[in-house]
Formats: structure tokens, C-alpha cells, sequence
């Protein structure tokens, strides 16, 4: 079997696989996409770090493709639709940089409490300053952590030994777990008017971007730092540069910005303002360490062994593989869907399936499902293998059954979700093979394709309310490419589902929900 790695991944973390005798490993330096599609046939793996762009055409050339390798976390860079319909497998390495990240965050916030690049800076221009660079020390200080999974967790247990005390933000974790790991849970306003230095580990979603924003800096004690060593665009850069100029934040350090690469913020004007070009993982010891992971994976991955970080399609044998393949879409869009309409702590999900798959192993297809949830709401990255762990930590009991009743479709998969404030149950069906579809959201049936963008509105079913939401939509050049509403008597509650071609702005939002007869309104993207 042939390997091809590129992107410069650590040749002494690709000894394992170099010491199997049954796979010839190619490496090159980048090479264009056109190239890529030219000679991608020839290869039954390939490893990748994040200059590489595999995409549908190169995957739509690799007829022995079996396993594709990110050397490291993210993997926007592999089209994972496209691999999933191959069949190909995609792995990464998610814990490799885990501690380089941890650190960074460490290092950037002691480098801001004591003003060492400053202070560096002034000297090598030939000034001995000491007057300008008062620092403060990070003792008794009060650390508030948005996100409370690997990297913040490494970052609480350091942030302890220097005698901070630490509180965190995570909605999906429990009392018990943030006690363990010496925290203690607050609400995000809590956090934002109690933390002495705010540290973010959370991924970008839709829910995080510009977490802290102009109200966050509002709500924060004057003289709160700013750590962001996660992902641009969780800081809106522009808040943060007025709350800056206000003087309500005392100092800032980034790692990441929104726009990469960033060498002309308007932050840099600030003299309490230091920043890093993306280096959060750049350590020697990670990179070397997310080779050997790939490695490790690939190698089993190519051999039908057990694989633990697996991205898009869970290891399963052929034959499963075959019979749950048509249901995983379907399964990862509902969960994607249900996390977005459920809000507070959840802390049941039932999954009952009918029709034929009653009789079918779907065990997969549960975890499918897990994951997409997790996936939506959780700072950490979510895999076929650690979703029902991550569910376990959370509290979250997932409880699986298969229904003998018939049913109006030829299959069905219903969900449940329970929190401390709400259940929601959500119903989803193939048609034919590839077609997915959501046919019931609480009772009220529709037949609505869970795709992209789209907008869930409960309402009371009366008149004069349709139009105006369309029309506020449509004020700001949105389309609405699909909709369906449900309802289960005259004149009561309904539901509207609305499928949109981009993602409705919170102001139309809220006017929305100023329409009378609505009674909530939700984004939701699947």
C-alpha cells in the first residue's frame, strides 16, 4: 500500500509507518491541486497538515483512497462530505497540541501581566525604562475560562499552581466534573463581572462568534485582561478595540484573529496589546506528537484495525457499513438540528427507531446522531469513538430502542431530547437512499430537507403572520428557498420551519419575534 505525505508533517513522526513492511511511504513537498488529481489513483492513504486542500475533485479521482490524515486538529481543509460519499475515512490528531496550546495561553498571559515584549522592545531600541512597565501579578487573581474541555482544563490546572482562582463557562459540563478539575461554573455574565483575565477555548460556531462582544466588555470589571488562543472571530476584534480605547480592558492578547493572515489590526496600536501569529500548536513536541498520532491511526486505518479519532464515518466492518450508510447523514443533521432547538442542561436523549431499521444495527447510526448533538454545543472536538464518553461526562444518559410498531414511513428515526428547562422530539426519514428529511418536530408534522441555513418559528396559527416574517427576511435580500408549517388544531400552537439561502442577522431576528402571534424564533444550521 502507498502513503502520500505533504505539507512538511514531521518525518520522525512517520517512523511507525515507515517500519510497516506492506506500505511504501511518498513524501513531497506541496503540490497543486491539478497534480494532486493526477496522481491521487496510486495512493491507499495520504497525511496532510493544513496548506493541502483535498477536495471533491481530488477525492473524486482516488479510486483506492481508504484513509485520509490531518496532522492535527481542524480539518476544514478535507471536504468531509465528499470523503464520506467515497467512503474514505478522515482522522486527525486532536490531542497532540493540546498542552503547546495550553502553554501558549499560559505564556501569553504572563507576558501581558508583566509587559515583557514591551519592555523588550523598549530596551532594544537603547532605553533602560523601568517607570513604564508597572506589571500585575497573577496570584489571587481571578482566571475566568470560556470553555472548560482539554485546553481549558490544561489551562486550569496551570493557572492553579499559580495560585489563581478559576471559574469557567461551560453549559455542557456538570458541577461535579468542573470540581474535579478545580473550577467552579459561573454564567457568562457572572464570569464577565468577577474574572480579573478572561482566556477563551471554545471553537467558532454561530453561538460563539463575537462571544465577547460589545456587551460582554460592558458587563466586565474595569481592568479585566483578555486572552484569545482559540479561534478568530470569538473576540469581535472591533469591541474589544473600543473597550480598549475606554480604558475598561487593561490589556489583550491574541493569538488568533478573524482575518488570517493579520499584520495591519488597528489593535496593534495599542501599547498594552501584544499578539502572536497563530503559533498555539507551534511547538517542536506537538507537531512531532500529531505525526505520531496520524501515523499510528493511519497504520490501523490501512489494516482494518481499531481507529479512535476517526471524523466522518465510524469504523465499522463493510457489511454494517453497507446497511447503516444511507442513515448517517440523516442521523448527524437531526442531532445538529435538535442541539439547536433545545436550551438549558440536557440531560436525557431517547432515540427510538421503526420501520426497518427496527431490525437493523444501528448502533452506529445512535452514535452518528450523539455526535452530531455534541458536535454543535461542545468546545471540544467530537469523533465516532469519543462521543458517547463525552455524553457520559456531560450526564447525558442516551438511551437507544427499536420500535416493532408500523409506522407511516419505511423507516424513522425519532429523537428526544430532555433538559432541565425543555424536551423537544424531533422525527427524521430517508426518502429513497439520499434524501433526508425531517417529518416532525414535537408532534407537529412537516416535511422539511435539513439543509444549510434555516429559521424555526413556533407561533399560534392565525392569520397575518407568514407574510410579515417573509417580508422581513426579504427586506434584507435573504430568499427563502423552502417552507413548511405544521399544526395539530385550528387557531392553536404551530410550528413553521423556513428554509434560507444565509443566515438570518439577530436584529431581524428580534423583530421577528415582535410579531405578534410568535413565539420564539431560532437559527438553526445543519
Amino acid at each position: 500500500m502507498k502513503v502520500l505525505v505533504l505539507d512538511g508533517v514531521e518525518e520522525e513522526g512517520l517512523a511507525a509507518l515507515r517500519a510497516e513492511p506492506d506500505i511504501e511511504v511518498d513524501v513531497r513537498k506541496k503540490i497543486t491541486e491539478d497534480e494532486l488529481v493526477d496522481i491521487i489513483a496510486d495512493y491507499d492513504g495520504m497525511i496532510v497538515r493544513s496548506a493541502t486542500k483535498v477536495t471533491a475533485r481530488i477525492l473524486e479521482q482516488a479510486s483506492k483512497l481508504k484513509v485520509v490524515g490531518r496532522a492535527g486538529v481542524g480539518v476544514d481543509n478535507i471536504d468531509l462530505e465528499a470523503a464520506t460519499d467515497k467512503g474514505v475515512l478522515v482522522i486527525n490528531a486532536p490531542d497532540g497540541n493540546t498542552i503547546a496550546a495550553a502553554e501558549h495561553t499560559m505564556a501569553m498571559m504572563m507576558s501581558m501581566a508583566r509587559n515583557i515584549s514591551q519592555a523588550s522592545n523598549t530596551l532594544r531600541s537603547g532605553k533602560w525604562d523601568k517607570k513604564s512597565f508597572m506589571g500585575v501579578e497573577l496570584r489571587d487573581k481571578v482566571l475566568g475560562l470560556i470553555g472548560l474541555g482539554r485546553i481549558g482544563s490544561a489551562v486550569a490546572k496551570r493557572a492553579q499552581g499559580m495560585e489563581m482562582k478559576v471559574v469557567a463557562y461551560d453549559p455542557y459540563l456538570t458541577e461535579e466534573n468542573a470540581q474535579m478539575l478545580g473550577a467552579q461554573l459561573l454564567s457568562l455574565d457572572d464570569i464577565f463581572k468577577v474574572a480579573d483575565f478572561i482566556s477563551c477555548h471554545i471553537p467558532l460556531t454561530k453561538e460563539s462568534k463575537y462571544i465577547l462582544g460589545k456587551r460582554a466588555f460592558s458587563l466586565m470589571k474595569p481592568g479585566v485582561r483578555i486572552i484569545n488562543c482559540s479561534r478568530g472571530g470569538v473576540v469581535d476584534e472591533q469591541a474589544l478595540y473600543e473597550a480598549m480605547k475606554a480604558g475598561t480592558v487593561a490589556g489583550a492578547a491574541l493569538d488568533v484573529f478573524e482575518t488570517e493572515p493579520n499584520t495591519k489590526s488597528p489593535l496593534f496600536e495599542f501599547d498594552n496589546f501584544i499578539a502572536t501569529p497563530h503559533l498555539g500548536a507551534s511547538t517542536s513536541e506537538a507537531q512531532l506528537c500529531v505525526a505520531c498520532d496520524v501515523s499510528q491511526e493511519l497504520i490501523a486505518a490501512l489494516q482494518g484495525g481499531f481507529v479512535k479519532n476517526t471524523v466522518n464515518i465510524p469504523s465499522m466492518s463493510p457489511k454494517v457499513m453497507a446497511t447503516v450508510k444511507p442513515y448517517l447523514t440523516l442521523a448527524e443533521k437531526m442531532g445538529r438540528f435538535c442541539a439547536q432547538l433545545i436550551g438549558g442542561r440536557v440531560s436525557r436523549m431517547e432515540i427510538t427507531y421503526s420501520g426497518e431499521l427496527a431490525n437493523q444495527e444501528v448502533a452506529p447510526i445512535t452514535t452518528t446522531l450523539v455526535k452530531g448533538f455534541l458536535d454543535t454545543i461542545l468546545q471540544v472536538k467530537v469523533n465516532f469513538v469519543n462521543a458517547p464518553i463525552l455524553a457520559r461526562t456531560r450526564g447525558i444518559n442516551v438511551v437507544q430502542q427499536q420500535a416493532s410498531g408500523e409506522e407511516d414511513y419505511a423507516n424513522l428515526i425519532t429523537v428526544k431530547a430532555i433538559s432541565d428547562r425543555e424536551e423537544i422530539a424531533v422525527a427524521g426519514t430517508n426518502f429513497g437512499k439520499v434524501d433526508p428529511r425531517i417529518v416532525s418536530i414535537d408532534g407537529y408534522h412537516v416535511d422539511a430537507i435539513p439543509e444549510g441555513n434555516m429559521l424555526y418559528i413556533p407561533h399560534i396559527d392565525k392569520p397575518r403572520i407568514i407574510g410579515p416574517v417573509c417580508n422581513l427576511i426579504g427586506a434584507h435580500n435573504i430568499n427563502i428557498s423552502g417552507m413548511q408549517v405544521g399544526r395539530k388544531i385550528i387557531g392553536g400552537k404551530a410550528v413553521m420551519l423556513l428554509n434560507v439561502d444565509g443566515l438570518v442577522p439577530e436584529e431581524t431576528m428580534a423583530e421577528i419575534a415582535k410579531i405578534d402571534g410568535v413565539l420564539g424564533v431560532r437559527n438553526v444550521s445543519v
